[in-house]
C-alpha cells in the first residue's frame, strides 16, 4: 500500500512511531488495522431498545403461525440434501 503525505503530515506519523519504539509502517497498519475491527464490528452489530429487545425476544419464544405468503416462500425454497 502506498500513501502520499504531506511532509509534515509523515514527520508527525514518525515521530509517533518512534515514541511507541516501532516502525511507520507497524504503525499505521496497527492503528489502521483496529480501525478497520471498529467498523466492521459497527456495521455487523444490531442495538436495538429495550423495547425492540423484548419484541424479538417475544417473537422467538412465541413465533406468529405462518401466513400463506410464508409457506408458499418456504415451499419454493431448495431441498437440502
Amino acid at each position: 500500500m502506498n500513501l502520499r503525505v504531506k511532509g509534515d503530515q509523515k514527520a508527525r506519523l514518525l515521530r509517533a512511531a518512534s515514541l511507541r519504539n516501532t516502525d511507520l509502517t507497524d504503525f499505521v497498519l496497527r492503528l489502521a488495522l483496529r480501525e478497520a475491527d471498529a467498523v466492521i464490528e459497527e456495521a455487523e452489530r444490531v442495538n436495538l431498545s429495550r423495547r425492540d429487545h423484548a419484541r424479538v425476544l417475544e417473537l422467538l419464544e412465541n413465533p406468529p403461525v405462518p401466513n400463506d405468503k410464508l409457506r408458499t416462500a418456504a415451499a419454493a425454497l431448495p431441498r437440502s440434501v
